[in-house]
């Protein structure tokens, strides 16, 4: 008579197999969810005031990381998270090439920031984009954007000399033009230093929603 077969043991068989079986799970739940977390969406914190008051200091938002990846450019309107210029970093923030006082910054620096910042973008490549009491004119016409706080005379309010976004870039800024340190100082990003477009809130409860 044929002998069985063994059966081949099982995780939770084996001396301490359920808690190896659970070590493994929460393992391979960890690697999903750093997975998700790098390709697919992505939770920001809010640092600044600076889109207020769209997103608040501490807000939390979802970026999606993957639509970008595939190739999906940003368009104007959309709230993006991204790496700027390293001229983003100094005080005062600088322009990549000299800016006159009565424009926004044409060109960034070529060195890309370690940070990470959170804005919106107002124009793309090939606009002309210059700036009326804090609203963006774009290619001569000025843009209704009631999300934003009044700029109140702050130092960039008026740039009325109009620069042209190079093509592959994108040009942003905070909603709160009074007190956003933007691409009218340190000029447009390109499109390759874009991590990704912000779509929901989820923090805290009451602004819980989309973008």
């Amino acid at each position: 008579m044929a002998e069985t077969e063994r059966k081949r043991p099982r995780l939770k068989d084996l001396p301490g197999g359920q808690v190896t079986e659970l070590i493994v799970i929460v393992i391979t739940a960890l690697a999903i969810a750093l997975a998700v977390q790098w390709l697919l969406v992505k939770p920001y914190r809010i640092p600044s005031g600076s889109m207020e008051p769209t997103l608040d200091v501490g807000q939390r938002v979802l970026v999606n990381r993957l639509s970008h990846r595939l190739g999906a450019d940003p368009q104007v309107g959309d709230i993006v998270t991204f790496h700027p210029p390293a001229g983003a970093d100094e005080t005062p923030p600088r322009c990549g090439v000299q800016q006159a006082d009565d424009q926004p910054c044409p060109a960034p620096t070529p060195e890309q920031s370690k940070q990470t910042f959170i804005k919106r973008v107002v124009g793309v490549g090939g606009d002309r984009i210059s700036v009326r009491d804090g609203h963006v004119v774009r290619n001569g016409k000025l843009q209704s954007e009631a999300f934003i706080a009044p700029c109140a005379g702050g130092q960039g309010c008026d740039l009325p000399r109009a620069i042209t976004v190079p093509r592959g870039y994108v040009f942003c800024m905070g909603d709160n033009r009074g007190a956003s340190d933007d691409g009218r100082f340190w000029g447009p990003v390109p499109v390759d230093w874009v991590i990704g477009e912000a779509f929901a809130t989820y923090w805290p409860p009451k602004r819980i929603g989309t973008l």
